[in-house]
């Protein structure tokens, strides 16, 4: 999946590069982020560029750099859909970006890459992400027990695992 540059209401999401790593990096240790994505180093964010699975992009407001998405597809034809990740910098949170940022990766996948079905799957316990998600047409599937390792709480933790059909987006 080649990134192109996508472009939300308010956000744009653009293909990551390795000099966004540093700032990719910076996000994911913010303790609100960090709870939820362990901290990870410039070098692990540069890693994903080599990774022919995934597609990066950083999410820019005004030209600055506030997040990161990361989007998998799976290509056995019998199983089509994709998959998100993401994460935005703290200092965003609660102005609408994060919806507007999924809308728009979102979007991509749905329209131009063909997908009929999109997947996330965050940790029961993180609600701001869950109610995102939620705002911007995605469906609760199931829990899926002792689904990642709390990193923080030293512990295996529920996940949620969440679709959006096309005609779902909201």
């Amino acid at each position: 999946m080649a990134g192109v540059e996508l472009r939300g209401k308010r956000v744009v999401l653009r293909p990551m590069t390795e000099i966004d790593a540093e700032r990719i990096a910076e996000i994911r240790a913010l303790p609100e982020v960090a709870r939820w994505w362990r901290e990870r180093d410039a070098d692990y964010a540069r890693s994903k560029l080599a990774d022919d699975d995934l597609t990066c992009w950083v999410v820019e407001l005004a030209g600055s750099v506030i997040g990161f998405v990361q989007a998998y597809e799976e290509k056995d034809p019998e199983f089509r859909h994709a998959g998100l990740d993401l994460f935005l910098d703290t200092a965003f949170h609660r102005q609408g970006l994060g919806q507007d940022t999924v809308r728009t990766a979102s979007r991509y996948l749905l329209e131009d890459r063909g997908h009929h079905r999109l997947v996330i799957d965050p940790a029961a316990a993180n609600t701001r992400a869950i109610r995102c998600y939620e705002a911007v047409g995605f469906r609760r599937v199931g829990v899926l027990r002792s689904y990642w390792w709390d990193h923080v709480e030293e512990r295996w933790a529920d996940g949620v695992l969440f679709d959006l059909l096309a005609d779902e987006l909201r």
